[in-house]
């Protein structure tokens, strides 16, 4: 990657991460009814790829989807992962937890412990937010239209609870072209076992 264009991504990051504090600063924050306080998802199941602790495939499973009121969320969460996960926010760029991280392990989501990325496709986009050219499986995540921002752009969600994950851009290394940008404080990270 050139030097102009880790310059041009960390200006988009800043510019986005910019735009994201200003919308964070709105007061009253409006709320969509899709995430309004005690009106959760449909509850059923959804069916999965998992993964064992050491990344090995375990194959498909079927799982009750977690359905959980605003308020529960939100004890569950803190204020933060919240705010990301079940409201669409997004952390300011370079301040999520282990954004840089580059340890061999899994990155679940913060709601549910689903499997969303491997750190074997992590690489440094320079916007301060974590970037992967693919998930784990796309059967553990969904991907939809935004157009919030003043922009068109594909948000990507964790299949089983709806938790906000981040969006997916096309500037992106091979051999996808994608890029994943995810929230860190949508994800916890759990290190690979032997």
């Amino acid at each position: 990657m050139s030097t102009a264009d880790r310059s041009r991504r960390r200006f988009l990051g800043t510019l986005a991460g910019a735009a994201a504090l200003a919308a964070a600063w709105r007061l009253p924050r409006p709320i969509s009814p899709a995430v309004a306080a005690d009106a959760p998802s449909a509850p059923g199941n959804v069916t999965l790829d998992c993964f064992a602790a050491n990344k090995k495939p375990l194959g498909t499973c079927v799982e009750p989807k977690v359905v959980m009121s605003d308020d529960a969320w939100k004890k569950k969460l803190g204020t933060k992962s919240w705010e990301i996960t079940r409201h669409d926010g997004t952390e300011p760029a370079y301040t999520g937890d282990g954004w840089d991280r580059h340890d061999n392990g899994l990155y679940r989501c913060i709601c549910c412990d689903t499997a969303l990325y491997d750190s074997a496709t992590k690489f440094d986009s320079g916007t301060g937010w974590p970037s992967f050219w693919q998930p784990l499986s796309k059967r553990n995540v969904v991907e939809h239209e935004d157009s919030s921002m003043f922009m068109e752009r594909t948000a990507v969600s964790c299949a089983r609870c709806d938790a906000h994950l981040g969006h997916v851009f096309d500037d992106g290394p091979q051999p996808t072209g994608l890029r994943y940008c995810m929230n860190a404080g949508a994800m916890r990270f759990v290190p690979a076992t032997a």
